[in-house]
């Protein structure tokens, strides 16, 4: 895919890899890049070729700092569009968690609100140290819709993901793994290693 498309897709041998790419703002998520997220997901399970699929933030700054709220105005402006990005995200987190293949999120810095809902719809998730978590929902005055709510309730303990949403807490990668919101934490200077060691223990 182009370099400037919002999803970046690469495969090595039995390993693709899907990077969230927008960089210049920490990764957030448009709704043309959760459109295009699902079709990706959708396309690679249906490659049985594959074996694992790693999805990731471009840079080291975030795997996604969550929806890019600076585009609602125009797309979720009223109860219609707010209904037809709820599906259009819902379908995509579906589409990720029905994948065949096991599913690895790297992550590194930010991983909140809608970034957090793709950490925890794969199956496993693996941060650096300085990689931190949360939903600060309630900054923004919406309410967790219940399919992305659905879907990090499949990875985090309930009494965590209250405090997240009713608190706006922001939690770091060590109290994440207390937590077992992740399976494990690696230094950040060991990360690309230790996905690379990971994801090739699953393929093969």
């Amino acid at each position: 895919m182009l370099m400037t498309s919002p999803i970046l897709l690469t495969t090595d041998g039995a390993i693709a890899t899907v990077v969230l790419n927008n960089p210049a703002k920490m990764n957030a998520i448009t709704l043309e890049a959760w459109a295009e997220l699902g079709r990706v997901m959708r396309k690679l399970s249906a490659d049985e070729q594959l074996r694992c699929v790693v999805l990731r933030g471009a840079g080291e700054k975030a795997f996604s700092a969550g929806a890019d709220i600076s585009e609602f105005a125009r797309v979720r402006a009223n109860a219609a569009q707010a209904r037809d990005y709820g599906a259009v995200v819902a379908g995509t987190l579906q589409a990720l968690r029905d994948c065949i293949h096991p599913t690895v999120a790297a992550i590194q810095g930010a991983c909140t609100g809608g970034g957090l809902e793709i950490a925890c719809g794969c199956d496993m998730r693996i941060a650096g140290a300085s990689a931190r978590f949360g939903v600060p929902i309630n900054k923004l005055g919406h309410a967790f819709a219940y399919a992305e709510m659905q879907t990090v309730l499949t990875a985090a303990d309930r009494k965590l993901v209250l405090e997240l949403i009713l608190e706006g807490r922001i939690v770091d990668a060590a109290e994440a793994l207390r937590r077992d919101l992740v399976n494990r934490v690696v230094a950040d200077t060991d990360f690309e290693d230790e996905i690379k060691a990971t994801t090739r223990r699953i393929a093969e």
